[in-house]
Parts: structure tokens; sequence; C-alpha cells
């Protein structure tokens, strides 16, 4: 086949990039609504049963990215991202059948056990931007992968509720046909990032894992700056899905239907920042800035949002819409790792990231259960706010004091080598 040129394989690569992973998060969000629904139906209808078997899948998912992360990484960086993404998008598409089809709660943790293991590819995903996005311009390139992930949650359970009022097995059928479409748009776009010059000689295996991968993370004091401060930001977003809901529904007493349109709102907003501002502030004012000012923000905006008024809330929900912190942190880091890490580090990211999500659901949902039960005399239930508001504040003092002013540069930083573009 005649290769495409550089410019137009670049325009379809991050395309394919950018809609992989509205897939990726559509066909996880769609599943949202009806997951409760099917393993309800296993146990009979016990919703006390299928609580604690919910919180089981969602731990053991969020294990599968902490090991899988690192291992998707390192294979990416030698054999390249292609090949990582495109078996993971397959995996997917047996994840949702094998659920589809499940006859028992055995066959449907099977499935969320693939589902954690193929999730695990926005390592390679977001190296893959890494590999074909210049230094100056990978926050934005970052905050256009940001806002896929909204753009995929908004979308997701409105689909896969309405999918769900016909047969709840059906969405897992729609989820697995998405991922079938995403694997074959792969299979035809997407050319490979990563150069065989570029590639690591071997695959260390002592470094691919959650351990291992923390000697890449260590080898600059930057670098393990902003690793602590990712770990402290993970954590505190963890606030978001875990409390909103709740949170909006006991205090204020709101209807699930309110719920849900201020997180579409929440969702639609963050989608257009993040795919239409961070490419234009980082460039007037530098990473470091836009990152230190982003974690301001944070601070401020879930520190309103436990005031617990309604309307504060709604002024808060625009204030925590705003903050680049994840764009501006990963462009950051990439800049001290080099082309044959890119993989290495973005799964190292992912294992803190699965380490967030297995630490803050329990330490939210236990502090706001304490505030609002034994501790209700305190009027606090917006202590799980002022807790993540408390670990953003941590964070950009971490971030003050590891970034410097030359990270506030925003004249073009040559690539350490030529982007290429080989066929996979």
């Amino acid at each position: 086949m005649k290769p495409l040129n550089l410019p137009s394989r670049r325009t379809a690569a991050t395309s394919f990039i950018f809609i992989t992973v509205v897939l990726d998060m559509l066909t996880f969000g769609m599943i949202g609504p009806v997951l409760p629904k099917l393993i309800a139906s296993f146990v009979g209808g016990n919703m006390a049963n299928a609580a604690m078997i919910i919180g089981l899948f969602a731990t053991v998912w969020a294990l599968m990215q902490f090991f899988m992360s690192p291992l998707l990484g390192m294979i990416s960086d030698r054999v390249g991202r292609r090949p990582v993404i495109l078996l993971s998008n397959a995996v997917s598409v047996i994840d949702y059948a094998i659920m589809a089809l499940a006859p028992n709660l055995t066959w449907l943790f099977a499935g969320r056990v693939l589902s954690g293991i193929a999730s695990a590819n926005m390592t390679a995903a977001s190296a893959y931007i890494a590999d074909v996005t210049p230094p100056e311009k990978r926050a934005k390139a970052f905050g256009i992968l940001g806002s896929a992930f909204g753009l995929g949650f908004i979308l997701g359970p409105a689909i896969g509720g309405l999918v769900g009022n016909i047969d709840p097995r059906l969405t897992f059928w729609a989820a697995a046909l998405c991922s079938l479409i995403n694997t074959l748009y792969g299979l035809f776009v997407l050319p490979e990032s990563l150069a065989p010059d570029r590639r690591t000689a071997r695959l260390e295996w002592k470094r691919a894992n959650p351990i291992g991968s923390l000697k890449l993370l260590r080898s600059h004091h930057e670098l393990w700056g902003l690793t602590w401060m990712n770990a402290a930001s993970y954590v505190a977003h963890e606030v978001f899905p875990n409390i909103w809901v709740i949170f909006c529904i006991a205090v204020f007493g709101w209807s699930t239907g309110s719920v849900g349109l201020t997180l579409a709102l929440m969702g639609v907003l963050t989608a257009i920042n993040q795919s239409t501002m961070v490419g234009p502030v980082v460039a007037r004012f530098g990473e470091r800035r836009v990152l230190l000012a982003s974690l301001v923000l944070a601070v401020a905006g879930c520190a309103l949002m436990g005031v617990a008024n309604g309307i504060v809330f709604l002024i808060a929900l625009v204030i925590v819409c705003l903050p680049m912190y994840n764009a501006t942190s990963q462009a950051l880091m990439t800049r001290h790792v080099s082309a044959s890490e890119q993989g290495e580090l973005q799964g190292a990211l992912g294992s803190i990231r699965g380490i967030s999500m297995l630490v803050g659901p329990g330490l939210f949902t236990a502090v706001f259960a304490e505030f609002i039960g034994p501790w209700r005399s305190a009027g606090l239930p917006g202590a799980p706010w002022y807790l993540a508001a408390l670990l953003y504040a941590g964070a950009f003092v971490l971030a003050w004091r590891v970034t410097t002013r030359k990270d506030d540069a925003v004249l073009p930083i040559p690539d350490p080598a030529p982007i290429s573009y080989v066929d996979g």
C-alpha cells in the first residue's frame, strides 16, 4: 500500500487516538447504568449484596489497571504503540461479548477482569500522543485527549441507559460493536508512531511492573515530584465520581434527573475547556503557571462545593471544570524521558492512577458516611470536598517546589529525534 504523506498520516493518527479514547470511554460509560441491574438479577434482586459485588468489581478493575499499565506501556516501547492499541481494542470486543452472554456472576467477573486489562491501553494512547507531538504542543494534545474522556462519559451513560431500557444485555452488545468498529478503524487507518530505531532494545521485565516502574519516575527530581503531585490530584479527583451524586441527593434533596443534568453540564464544560482552551492558555502563560493556577482553581472549587449550598455548588461546578493540571503535568513529565521511554512513563502514571482508584472511593465515602452519621452534629456534610481541597493544596505545594521558571518557556523546544511514521 502506498504510504500517506506525513501531514495526512499525522492527522489520521491523531484523529484515531481521539476517536479510540472516545469509544473506549463511551463503552465504559454505556455499561455504567446497566451493570448494577444485571448484577442484581444474579443475586435475586438483593441490593445490599449487589452493592458489595459492584464494589468488588470496581476494585478488581482498578487492580488490573495498576498491574497492567506498566507492562503494556513497556511493551509499546518495545514493539510499537499500534499493536498494543489494536490488541487492547480487540480484547474489549471479547470482553463485552462475554458480559453480554454471561450466565452467572463468575462469567461477569471474568468480563470485568478483561475490561480492566483492555482499558490499560490508555498508556499506549498517551505515549502515541507524545510520539507524534513536539514538546511545546503536548499540553494542548493531552488537553484534547482529556476532552475525549469527557465526551465519552457524557454520551456513554445516556446511550447505555436508553439501550438498557430495552434489554440490559443489549447494552453490552452495543459496547462490543463500538469496540469492533474501533478495532477495524485502527487496523486500516492507524500508522505506527514509534520507528524501530527509537524503540527499546529489549523488554526489561523487572521494570514492567508497578514497583519496577518507579525507577524511571525517580530518575529526575522534577519527574519524581510531579509523580507525587499527580498521585495527590488523582486521589482528590476520586471525590467527583464517588461523592457527587450521593451528596446532591442527601444534602440538597435533588432528584436523580437533576443530578444527571449537573454531571452532563460538567462533562460538556470540561470537554470544551480541554479541547479549545489548553493550547492557547499554555502558549500564552507557560506550562508551569497554568499548572499552578489550575491547582489553585481545584482547591477553590472543591472548597466551595463543601459549603453545602445549592447555588454555591453550581458556581463551584463551573470552577472545577477550568483546571488543566493533567494536561500540563503530563506535558512537563514527557520532557524528562526519552522517546523510547514514553510508554514506560505513561504506564507508570497508569499505575499511580490505579492506586488512586483503590484508595479514593473508600476514603471519601467513609468520610461522608461519618459526617452525615455519627459526626452529623459537626455540621460538615461537605467534609469530603474539604478533604479533596486539602489534597489539591498538597499537590500545589509539590508542583511549586519541583518546577522552575524555565518550565514556563513557551518557545518551541526541539524534539530529540525527528518524528517518523512506519507502516504497522
